[in-house]
């Protein structure tokens, strides 16, 4: 399978939640595209981990591949299961908690 610098495959189908495994304990990710325009990463949460608050200052794309994250959005939490996707807005603080392991893709678009 041929890759491309920002390490996503170019001209083969391939498995997106396989191509990383969640650990205990920890949270992982694979970035896939790393461009002035934007980013694609693949996270993977063990149990119980997640991302504390933060803001960014771009729309935020999420989709669920594999388990559930609650995901607090200016202080309200949403649940959100797999094959279900949320925007989160640019600017506003955001936490993500994943109570099972969970993938999770993520999609910003910075342009």
């Amino acid at each position: 399978m041929s890759k491309n610098a920002s390490n996503a495959p170019l001209d083969n189908p391939f498995g997106l939640a396989a191509s990383l495994a969640c650990q205990p304990n920890a949270v992982v990710s694979r970035t896939f595209a790393d461009r002035k325009s934007g980013t694609i990463t693949l996270f993977a949460f063990g149990s119980g981990q997640g991302l504390s608050e933060h803001k960014a200052p771009f729309d935020a794309f999420v989709l669920i591949l594999d388990g559930r994250m609650e995901i607090t959005i200016d202080g309200k939490k949403r649940t959100v299961e797999k094959g279900q996707a949320l925007v989160m807005p640019a600017d506003h603080p955001h936490a993500l908690l994943s109570p099972v392991d969970s993938k999770m893709l993520l999609i910003m678009i910075r342009e």
